[in-house]
């Protein structure tokens, strides 16, 4: 009887554990992103290579786009509403992202970086 309850006891905790690490490994790191003429806050993003990610991307402003070429990522970024955008990167490196719906004089310039390592 001893000896049942420490299998099932050794049997709960490893199937807690499993399950913690399941959890932990699928829930992806979120990142806030705001949008406003001209410009994203942060303009730079370190991510790691394999980790999973959302970014809550809002803007007050105008309607605007964001785009991720490297990472086949595009959301519409609709004033008072968030986007989430959920990817993982596959690729270290250097990236650029930027607004890809004309929202007025200086959009142009409206880009920012991922660093994935």
């Amino acid at each position: 009887m001893r000896l049942d309850r420490r299998l099932l006891l050794t049997s709960a905790l490893f199937t807690l554990t499993l399950g913690s690490a399941v959890l932990a490994q699928t829930r992806p790191r979120i990142v806030r992103v705001k949008a406003r003429r001209w410009a994203f806050t942060p303009n730079t993003i370190a991510l790691r290579k394999g980790e999973p990610v959302t970014l809550e991307v809002i803007t007050e402003d105008v309607f605007m786009g964001l785009n991720i070429p490297d990472f086949g990522v595009r959301g519409d970024i609709v004033p008072g509403k968030t986007q989430l955008m959920t990817f993982t990167p596959d690729k270290a490196g250097t990236f650029t992202f930027l607004c890809d719906v004309f929202c007025g004089d200086g959009h142009e310039t409206m880009s920012g970086t991922l660093v994935v390592t």
